[in-house]
C-alpha cells in the first residue's frame, strides 16, 4: 500500500527518503501532512526548542509556563517536599518518595 517516496527538506534542500514504514506510523497517528524536514534537520530543530514539546520560552510552540511549587510538609514522613499545587488542608499530601504507588496502600 505505501512505497518509499522521496522528499526535499525545507531546511537544507536535501532529499531524504519518507519510507513506506514512517508513512504507515504516520497515518497510524492520524497525521495527514508529509514531513518536510529531513531527519538531521528535524533532530535540530528538536534540539534548539529544548527537545520538544515542553521546552521553555515564550515563543511560536514554545513550552508551557512555568509551574508554580507549593513547600509542604510529608503527611507521612515530616519532610519537606515541592508539589504542583495548592494543599487544601483536608487531605494528606506526601513527598516524592511516599507517594511512590508501592507505599500508598
Amino acid at each position: 500500500m505505501y512505497q518509499d517516496e522521496t522528499l526535499t527538506c525545507v531546511d537544507c534542500a536535501r532529499p531524504f527518503t519518507f519510507s513506506a514504514g514512517e508513512q504507515e506510523f504516520f497515518a497510524q497517528k492520524g497525521f495527514t501532512n508529509k514531513p518536510s524536514r529531513c531527519p538531521d534537520c528535524r533532530s535540530a530543530r528538536k534540539a534548539q526548542r529544548g527537545g520538544g514539546g515542553s521546552g521553555s520560552g515564550g515563543g511560536f510552540g514554545g513550552g508551557r509556563p512555568q509551574r508554580e511549587m507549593y513547600t509542604v510538609t510529608c503527611s507521612r514522613c515530616g519532610n519537606e517536599a515541592q508539589v504542583p499545587f495548592q494543599p487544601r488542608g483536608d487531605r494528606p499530601v506526601y513527598c516524592r518518595d511516599c507517594f511512590q504507588p508501592a507505599n500508598r496502600y
